[in-house]
């Protein structure tokens, strides 16, 4: 449920600020491997458009990459990757470029939480200034904890089915015919109709995401 008293705290306010920094590099790294996967299969649109770049303002979308963050809902996103499937090479079809353009972004996001898994289970070893050592210790595990909870929701969340999230792509790739024109009265949605029904259940208590709780605390216990 969205807790707005945390919001308006000035604890909670400095918790969520701090969350953004994670989740502003994952988005970057995220859509840059849109860009990067499509520029390799010859699609060079995101690149021409200065997309293909790791710089956070590059990718930066006001709803996706604070306003929902801030308010507390576990999902995030950038500004979308352009990319044109009739410029994919040797033979590409375009629905399979798009699935492995879309399967991209979740990828890299699985490839930084390994990373900050890895991070985490090292950052309790520090053989300097006790004093010292605490704090390396704290901000460490801080920021990989934060880092890894963080990739693992963008991955998971990502891979749902739902249009406009890069899973939807698998459905478009493979829909049987006779569901094809309720697929794309779904797609039609887009991200609003999304939107509205993931705060909608939100609201209600519904906790539509205690799956990816369950499964973030299953990784950090396996190192903490």
């Amino acid at each position: 449920m969205l807790d707005f008293d945390s919001l308006f705290s000035f604890d909670g306010l400095c918790t969520r600020l701090l969350a953004l920094i994670p989740l502003w590099l994952s988005l970057t790294v995220h859509e840059w491997a849109h860009a990067q996967s499509a520029r390799l299969l010859g699609d060079d649109t995101a690149e021409a458009l200065g997309r293909l770049t790791l710089n956070p303002i590059a990718h930066f979308d006001a709803l996706g990459t604070v306003v929902l963050p801030l308010l507390g809902l576990p999902i995030g996103w950038a500004k979308p990757v352009p990319v044109n499937p009739t410029r994919f090479r040797h033979g590409m079809p375009a629905a399979t470029g798009m699935v492995i353009t879309a399967l991209a972004g979740p990828a890299s996001n699985l490839v930084l939480a390994a990373i900050c898994l890895a991070g985490l289970a090292a950052s309790g070893h520090y053989d300097g200034d006790a004093t010292a050592g605490i704090v390396a210790r704290m901000v460490a595990s801080d920021f990989f904890r934060r880092g890894l909870t963080v990739n693992v929701a963008l991955a998971a969340f990502n891979l749902l089915p739902l249009p406009p999230l890069d899973g939807s792509r698998l459905i478009d790739r493979w829909c049987p015919e006779p569901l094809r024109p309720a697929w794309d009265r779904l797609t039609s949605l887009g991200g609003p109709g999304l939107i509205v029904v993931l705060v909608l259940l939100q609201v209600l208590g519904l906790a539509p995401f205690a799956w990816l709780h369950k499964l973030i605390a299953a990784l950090l216990a396996m190192v903490l």
